[in-house]
């Protein structure tokens, strides 16, 4: 038995940060390390970006929490510069990325409520998909491994094949109201949805008077080079779930919507107690001066090419362990040969964060503002990584 107090949920790494700077994190007996995991696509513009804690710092002297029985200005202010900048018209403010999943799965059922049509609250997911770990998440997830021991799996949630189009067809009925789906699986091992699958995707919704629902908790906030992951297509979704990038590391997240389909979500439908308070609509606005300034996400698309040029160089030299590059921006995976966990405890003794994924795979996320420099130390740290397993690999076939 652990002598930890908390729940024994996570397969904890002994490593334990005190600070960070930047791309850098520090542990507490002093050992550096490149971050490429930023907490896991939560640290957008790093550890310790100097605008995000003046911005922190300069709230927490005024206001923490007064609930959402007032007006907040903060949220007022940055719900304004979210519908300003994307398709929606509306915008709910969570704590998490699962409660912006659960706040967009009942806008979608409560859509069609309204509309006389309580019928119709299924929706059609993905097999490989992560949306949280609510019950009614993992439903829509669908993993059985995530299922297992918490009773009935939630209802309403139907999965098909990812981007098997002839599948969401197949299973479009009566109860459907949408189709939810990630642009980019991150859980699912950084698997891009085809840029053609989403337009049709959103054409199947138009025929069939079906809601799109993007999650783009990991995809969006500029990790790949555009605000959100779905610009790329040039479609809008109805609803979307985001978090982990826009609070830059303070936990919050938010549910976009347009106007029509957030119209069953009328006075007392839906609430949060923390959801957008003051402290988290100082840090997401401070996150969106940053991210949204002239050319800072042009930067994210010409670094995220640059590291996945130098990666699957990487991947070319090192054929036994690395097999591809998939992403974009920089939201980044790299297919193993090998066991992820290998490669990723090798990364770890060069001093190089990362964390796995779905089908073998490890994500290179690090923060926006890594540099040049920065991608190229993270890559030589990686290529360290792959002859060392690749060395360990020789003396096991020899011994």
């Amino acid at each position: 038995m652990s002598a930890s107090p908390l729940y024994q949920t996570y397969a904890r790494s002994e490593l334990a940060f005190e600070r960070g700077d930047g791309v850098w994190l520090t542990t507490v007996d002093g050992r550096r390390f490149l971050d490429c995991a930023a907490g896991i696509a939560v640290n957008s513009l790093g550890h310790s970006h100097p605008h995000l804690v003046e911005a922190l710092k300069e709230q927490a002297e005024k206001l923490w929490h007064v609930s959402n029985v007032y007006t907040i200005p903060g949220q007022e202010r940055l719900g304004q510069r979210l519908i300003d900048a994307t398709f929606a018209d509306r915008v709910f403010f969570t704590n998490s990325g699962a409660e912006a999943n659960e706040a967009a799965i009942k806008t979608a059922r409560k859509y069609f409520h309204a509309r006389g049509e309580s019928g119709r609250y299924q929706l059609i997911t993905f097999e490989g998909a992560f949306h949280g770990r609510t019950l009614a998440t993992i439903a829509a997830g669908g993993q059985e491994k995530y299922l297992e021991g918490f009773g009935p799996k939630t209802p309403g949630f139907v999965q098909v094949p990812f981007g098997d189009l002839d599948a969401v067809k197949a299973a479009i009925g009566p109860e459907t109201a949408g189709i939810f789906v990630e642009p980019i699986q991150g859980e699912g091992g950084i698997n891009v949805l085809p840029t053609e699958t989403l337009r049709a995707l959103r054409e199947i919704c138009d025929e069939n008077g079906l809601l799109l629902v993007l999650d783009e908790i990991q995809s969006g906030v500029g990790r790949t080079g555009k605000f959100f992951a779905h610009e790329w297509a040039g479609i809008e979704p109805d609803i979307m779930s985001v978090a982990k990038g826009i609070g830059g590391g303070f936990p919050f997240g938010a549910c976009l919507a347009t106007e029509e389909a957030a119209s069953g979500m009328v006075v007392g439908t839906h609430g949060t107690t923390y959801g957008g308070n003051p402290l988290a609509m100082a840090v997401g606005n401070a996150v969106l001066d940053v991210l949204l300034a002239d050319g800072f996400l042009e930067e994210v698309q010409r670094k995220g090419l640059l590291m996945k040029q130098k990666l699957a160089a990487l991947v070319d030299t090192h054929p036994a362990v690395f097999e591809e590059v998939r992403g974009k921006g920089l939201h980044i995976g790299i297919k193993c040969k090998v066991a992820n966990a290998e490669v990723l405890a090798e990364m770890r003794a060069n001093g190089l964060l990362s964390v796995g994924a779905g089908e073998n795979v490890l994500r290179i996320m690090p923060p926006l503002t890594i540099t040049d420099d920065e991608i190229e130390e993270a890559v030589s740290r990686i290529g360290k990584a792959a002859r060392a397993v690749q060395e360990k690999a020789g003396k096991g076939a020899a011994e």
